[in-house]
């Protein structure tokens, strides 16, 4: 088989997210029949159909699902070696993408960074931070789309090399006023006949929680839902509702509001976060250095 090339594999990946050969062509600044022409000489190249026309638009037919999520992560690869050289041209002799929950970020990671780039030896080193629910960083991890990712651990890193980070302790939080805030620790099923203030669906403590439910047979009655934990404080803070939120996060807040931490004296509200990346090989040197020093301060 013929090499393939990098730009008619991003015009295909165009054609698969938009359906559309015209509205591709005009994502990539080329006239439709040369988009046209660089799909038909790639599937020569394969040597089988990857497209089919169908009511609804341009769609891939099996072979073509599977050279787009190479192709996919191929750009991805291409993209990551242009920002990574961009770096060093402008001086820069590191660029580190990380991808973390939001409990990880709104606990210690931008201290745990702020003191890996204070050190002189790192002052060449960019890092940027991105907030994920666990399932997103794991699969951007494997996607290569950041070089490390920081999680719950109960997460599925299969095939990924992990190393310890930190851990945190989930609370319920109450308005000074509120019946549970008498106490000191409950058990989640204790509190589930209050409302609650919850976060996304998706994210590792919600999940946690609606699990946690079911086991004992109810469900969280949610008054009001929210991003992220910042929020969620300043709903406990008005007496809407309580939340259950990191005691780490909840801490600074309580100090200035008529709040109360109450801790859940569940065996799950210990949670122990992990950090991921690929394969050690797929660590640049400034990622090598950041994961040794994360590791480090947890």
């Amino acid at each position: 088989m013929r090499p393939l090339d990098l730009q008619t594999l991003k015009l295909f990946v165009a054609v698969c997210e938009h359906r559309n050969i015209a509205r591709a062509a005009e994502q990539e600044s080329i006239v439709g029949s040369a988009v046209s022409k660089r799909l038909a000489q790639l599937e020569d190249t394969v040597g089988t159909a990857l497209l089919v026309r169908k009511r609804h638009g341009m769609v891939p037919t099996l072979a073509g699902e599977t050279l787009l999520e190479h192709a996919r992560a191929m750009l991805v690869s291409v993209g990551q070696i242009e920002r990574d050289m961009a770096a060093f041209a402008t001086g820069i002799r590191g660029h580190v993408r990380v991808l973390a929950t939001a409990s990880v970020l709104a606990e210690s990671l931008a201290e745990d960074v702020a003191a890996f780039l204070q050190d002189p030896a790192h002052r060449d080193i960019q890092i940027s931070m991105e907030e994920r629910v666990s399932p997103d960083v794991v699969r951007g991890i494997r996607e290569g789309s950041a070089s490390i990712g920081i999680c719950w651990d109960a997460a599925d890193l299969t095939g990924l090399a992990t190393c310890s980070y930190r851990h945190d302790h989930l609370a319920i939080v109450a308005h000074a006023s509120h019946p549970v805030a008498q106490q000191t620790s409950v058990r989640f099923a204790d509190v589930l006949d209050h409302e609650f203030v919850s976060m996304p669906a998706l994210s590792a403590v919600q999940l946690l929680l609606t699990r946690a439910a079911a086991v004992e047979g109810k469900a969280m009655a949610h008054r009001v839902q929210v991003s992220n934990f910042d929020a969620a404080l300043r709903v406990v803070r008005a007496n809407l509702a309580i939340s259950v939120v990191p005691r780490e996060v909840a801490a600074s807040f309580a100090q200035t509001a008529p709040m109360r931490i109450i801790d859940l004296s569940d065996p799950w509200a210990d949670r122990r976060f992990a950090i991921c990346w690929r394969s050690p090989q797929a660590l640049t040197p400034a990622a090598r250095l950041l994961v040794d020093h994360l590791a480090a301060r947890g």
